[in-house]
């Protein structure tokens, strides 16, 4: 049997196929699958209402879907309760109970555990004094949740959900109420502590920075679906539609549409770009700095430059729209008021067709070029 330390549970994999959950005429969770491995760290990305909390709480069984099935550690999960499934769940707004100290807090959930499982109570006292030095808060044992910080609360629920020794910690926005400071430093010590402690994680975010700055592969969903699950670098570099490209970083969207296997941008006399998307009307999308600027004439006029770092920002006038791209320190630097042309090869097509519209789940392919 695997060593256990201080909190430091098995960790489990994850599995969940074609769940579905409404509440009332709202669908929450639209035929969503999903695999963790064991060990892994996944971040669930989203805008509000997308599913992400909906799906990480029947995981944890505060909610049930109505059909789909979820195994944890290859076992099922239809009809066990939450406080049968050994897992950790951190929430929000930490939900500590102010009437106890800390240690307390930490030690409850060992305290309420059946007879036959609790621990002796000199042992979940060592437990929790050996849990809060792991979390760099040993001297705070006797203190209430008032006379702490929030980024100490968060450490705090933290180590609650770890007393149990869980396979698997569930995580929604923990980070959500503290400034970005705080943020930064807390998200880089729980990727340590994932780590050391060997936990299989499932971490909701809006953040996107922290998602891929965390995350071994993030989840992006969109209307109660999945749309893309990926490491963040392919995630960024190889977006699987038009939501995602968008949603994950800066991204100039363009109109055109596609004939015999070229996009045409008719309206505002560019290059045409070589596309697989399929013919009909779409939608070009290409970051800042994928953007290049050539000596013109051309259709686009400088209207300012201004130095960011080992970049230029260049703000254009195309057609009456205003855009900004990014260029390195050593490209070619037009001047306020010339006239460019504008390189989009790396831009990215999507048909407009299926640009806007949540896909279903199994509709995976992708239709974009670079």
């Amino acid at each position: 049997m695997a060593n256990r330390t201080a909190g430091r549970g098995i960790a489990v994999k994850v599995e969940a196929f074609e769940l579905r959950k409404a509440f009332g005429r709202t669908v929450a969770l639209d035929g969503v699958s999903l695999s963790v491995a064991s060990g892994e760290f996944v971040a669930l990305l989203g805008p509000s209402g997308s599913g992400k909390t909906s799906l990480l709480r029947v995981l944890a069984g505060l909610e049930f879907v109505d059909s789909g099935r979820i195994e944890i550690g290859g076992r099922s999960m239809d009809g066990v309760p939450a406080r049968e499934r050994s897992l950790g769940f951190v929430f929000q707004n930490y939900a500590l109970f102010r009437h106890m100290t800390v240690a307390r807090n930490v030690a409850f959930g060992l305290e309420v555990q059946p007879r036959r499982r609790r621990p002796p109570p000199r042992d979940i006292r060592a437990r929790v004094r050996s849990l809060l030095d792991l979390m760099g808060i040993g001297d705070l044992a006797g203190r209430y949740p008032e006379q702490i910080s929030g980024g100490q609360r968060q450490r705090v629920a933290l180590a609650r959900a770890l007393a149990i020794q869980p396979g698997l910690l569930l995580l929604d926005e923990p980070f959500g109420a503290l400034d970005a400071k705080v943020r930064k430093n807390l998200r880089i010590w729980l990727r340590d502590l994932h780590d050391r402690m060997g936990l299989t994680t499932i971490f909701v975010t809006h953040d996107q920075a922290e998602a891929m700055e965390m995350a071994d592969r993030v989840a992006v969903l969109r209307a109660g679906r999945i749309e893309q699950v990926d490491s963040p670098d392919r995630l960024y570099a190889s977006p699987a539609n038009a939501f995602v490209h968008e949603f994950l970083g800066e991204a100039i969207r363009l109109e055109c549409s596609v004939t015999q296997g070229r996009a045409h941008f008719d309206a505002l006399s560019l290059t045409d770009i070589k596309t697989t998307c399929p013919a009909g009307p779409a939608i070009a999308l290409i970051r800042p700095y994928e953007i290049g600027l050539l000596p013109g004439p051309g259709p686009v006029q400088v209207l300012s430059v201004h130095a960011n770092g080992p970049l230029r920002r260049v703000r254009l006038a195309l057609a009456g729209q205003a855009l900004e791209v990014l260029l390195p320190e050593d490209s070619w630097s037009p001047t306020v008021g010339q006239s460019c042309a504008l390189d989009l090869s790396r831009a990215s097509i999507y048909s407009l067709a299926s640009a806007d519209t949540p896909r279903s789940p199994q509709a995976l392919s992708k239709t974009a070029t670079r």
